[in-house]
């Protein structure tokens, strides 16, 4: 049976700077790509209809995909394959769903077996409830950092890993022009829980187990590494599956969570070890 197996770095052969300048550099870069899309648009990111209002249409037809949206002079933001062969369900940017669904009742190939729309301010509540979801976990978890080790420079370390695995991934996206939905801040809500599960795992190895270092930071990473290396693979076949299947949201949520889970790799293994072996060799607690 295939096993995987975590690779011994020496660290003793990178200064703490070496480590910590490549996660800095990723998340200044993913900072000033959010500041942009901010500077453009008004907005941090690319929001969906979920947050920015638009309409839908639940329809039955023979057409393809891509010959669906292209019956509609509205733009489309997506076409989903449901639950039956020809159902599909298709997402405007307009909220006005009275004109979509009578474009739609033109064409003989389409039959309509139902609509909605999200208006803006609808949207607005929602993104202003998404925002204090996220504000209100962040913190939480800033909190329990702080409370379980008590001591400033690892906790910051924790904090500043979680914030920067939830930033790359929403300037990835901008990037590639993708939309958050509410779907997708659920997905970056479980990156804050994959990123404290990791980077706890790594500080209380180092902190308040026994053995040197590196001789604790290698058993951290035989646990750590596997576990988020088994989670990118999951949220991988996930992502291609729903992305072959029509299902964007699926698709969309996981490719937030590769990125996010690759990055809290580079955050944990190369941001946090710097700080605590600066911490335990170099800072207060020397």
């Amino acid at each position: 049976m295939p096993q995987f197996e975590v690779p011994e770095v020496d660290y003793s052969q990178y200064s703490n700077r070496q480590l910590v300048a490549v996660p800095l550099a990723i998340l200044l870069v993913a900072l000033l790509i959010i500041g942009g899309m901010w500077v453009l648009t008004g907005s941090p990111a690319n929001l969906g209809v979920d947050f920015s209002g638009g309409s839908e249409l639940t329809v039955e037809t023979s057409l393809s995909q891509a010959d669906l949206a292209s019956e509609f002079d509205e733009p489309v933001v997506s076409v989903q394959g449901i639950e039956g062969r020809n159902n599909y369900v298709v997402t405007f940017e307009t909220a006005n769903v009275d004109a979509v669904r009578a474009t739609a009742e033109t064409h003989e190939s389409i039959s309509v077996l139902g609509s909605g729309e999200t208006s803006a301010i609808f949207g607005d509540e929602n993104k202003k409830w998404a925002i204090i979801g996220l504000a209100i976990a962040f913190l939480g978890m800033s909190i329990l950092a702080f409370a379980l080790f008590r001591t400033f420079i690892p906790s910051l370390a924790i904090v500043v890993s979680a914030f920067s695995d939830m930033i790359v991934p929403i300037a990835v996206f901008n990037l590639l022009g993708l939309k958050l939905s509410l779907g997708t801040v659920a997905a970056l809500l479980m990156l804050i829980g994959y990123s404290v599960d990791s980077d706890i795992l790594l500080t209380n190895h180092v902190l308040r187990r026994s053995g040197g270092f590196y001789e604790s930071t290698y058993r951290a990473m035989q646990t750590g590494v596997t576990m988020t290396v088994t989670s990118i693979a999951a949220m991988a076949v996930m992502g291609i599956s729903a992305s072959f299947f029509g299902i964007d949201l699926m698709a969309s949520i996981g490719l937030i969570l590769v990125i996010g889970l690759t990055t809290d790799l580079i955050n944990t293994y190369m941001f946090n070890v710097s700080l605590l072996r600066w911490y335990k060799y170099e800072g207060v607690a020397r």
